[in-house]
């Protein structure tokens, strides 16, 4: 059974700016931006206070009281997005069978805004070094176990069959996503629920990023902190969301009459083995995987129609991106257009590399690319087609989407649409 073709059949999405697909790409193709003065606490005090926030409302969303009760704010995302994916994919949860399906869930970190919450309670606010844990939820256990995140997607669908959540930092999404095809591919699966999620817009978290001076200071101009590839840029804009895939094995979803989006293609993951937060400038680690993931996916760099890049906004992450696309990609890097949708969304560390492949998905099923907002002034050492402000119409049939993460972790996916899609 391996070898198998896995395709995308449902899609869900909540991010900055709007809830569901359609706000999702209105957005992206606007070339609006979602960054803002944080609202989520009091940033007061902080180096960086902008970020992009999800109009999220659990109870608009269909979530009950308990399930908002027990559940961080990172797993109410990823329920509604595998409700929203599997309406999409139009299969219930009935429907599925139990034992052949699966689910991968990425996240970098974890329950983090349940846990900063219920420390604060516990600790009195800071004040007492021996906290009284009976002030505590019952449901902090979860909280502390990132896997719960996985948990309850795998409730929402009935899953029975492999269930993991994947942490690797930034490349969480990507990593997930490409686990669970994998999965499907050697047959341990039929079909899985695949992406990622994270809400970290919290205190600690932006102190951790405020200390490493990773996040922007622009303060001042919150639409326009965002800045990946602009000689101005000075860090990125935390973010937050999720987005979660029904992702089935080919042959099932034809049979089924499934509207695909997609093929996932091939995805190959490296690692630099350098250091926990800093690039080698030549790019050499993200051109391997990516030379790699071509290679198992039969694709020539004259096949790549648009790129989705990583693009957080630092200074080294834009000059190594550029380096390793021109490295794996040689002329043909100079050709095909490119641009970073953290422009708009900030940076949601593990769910944005779920995020960005359901941008690079919409990207195929419209036949636009999304735009670099606030590319002003291209920074002279990326110069590629970061494709600046507004979206671009244009025939996508495949992209090459890509992740960089704290720890050295490099990933490369291809998607690529199928010639006479079901309906």
């Amino acid at each position: 059974m391996s070898g198998r073709r896995v395709v995308i059949t449902g899609m869900g999405v909540v991010a900055p700016g709007g809830i569901g697909t359609k706000a999702f790409w209105e957005l992206l193709t606007s070339g609006t931006t979602a960054t803002r003065t944080i609202s989520l606490f009091d940033s007061t005090g902080f180096r960086s206070r902008v970020a992009a926030e999800c109009d999220f409302d659990p109870v608009r969303e269909g979530l009950s009281p308990r399930e908002i009760r027990r559940m961080d704010r990172a797993a109410q995302f990823v329920v509604v997005c595998t409700r929203d994916a599997l309406a999409d994919s139009g299969l219930t949860a009935d429907e599925l069978p139990a034992h052949r399906t699966g689910v991968s869930i990425g996240s970098a970190v974890g329950c983090t805004m349940g846990l900063e919450e219920e420390y604060l309670v516990v600790s009195d606010r800071g004040k007492r070094w021996l906290v009284d844990p009976t002030y505590a939820v019952p449901h902090l256990y979860g909280y502390m176990v990132p896997s719960t995140l996985a948990v309850e997607a795998a409730w929402v669908c009935g899953a029975e069959g492999p269930v993991a959540l994947i942490s690797t930092g930034c490349t969480s999404g990507l990593d997930a996503v490409g686990h669970g095809a994998q999965l499907i591919r050697e047959g341990s699966a039929d079909v899985m629920i695949a992406g990622a999620t994270d809400a970290p817009i919290s205190p600690i978290t932006s102190a951790c990023f405020d200390a490493i001076r990773a996040t922007t200071p622009r303060n001042d101009d919150p639409e326009h902190a965002s800045r990946p590839f602009d000689r101005d840029r000075k860090g990125f804009v935390l973010g937050e969301g999720s987005a979660v895939f029904v992702l089935e094995e080919l042959e099932r979803a034809k049979a089924r009459g499934a509207h695909i989006y997609a093929e996932v293609s091939a995805f190959a993951t490296r690692s630099n083995a350098f250091h926990m937060t800093g690039l080698k400038p030549d790019g050499r680690e993200m051109a391997e995987a990516i030379t790699v993931a071509m290679g198992k996916a039969r694709i020539r760099p004259e096949d790549i129609d648009y790129i989705n890049a990583h693009g957080s906004g630092t200074k080294q992450n834009d000059r190594h991106e550029t380096a390793a696309f021109k490295a794996s990609l040689g002329h043909r890097a100079y050709e095909v257009p490119v641009s970073s949708i953290k422009s708009m969304i900030g940076h949601s560390l593990g769910a944005i590399g779920s995020i960005e492949i359901a941008a690079s998905v919409l990207a195929i099923e419209h036949n636009a690319v999304p735009p670099t907002a606030n590319l002003d002034t291209p920074d002279p050492e990326c110069d590629l087609d970061y494709v600046p402000h507004t979206a671009r119409e244009q025939r996508v049939d495949t992209v090459l989407t890509v992740g960089s993460g704290f720890g050295g972790f490099q990933t490369a996916m291809l998607l690529s649409g199928l010639e006479g899609r079901a309906a």
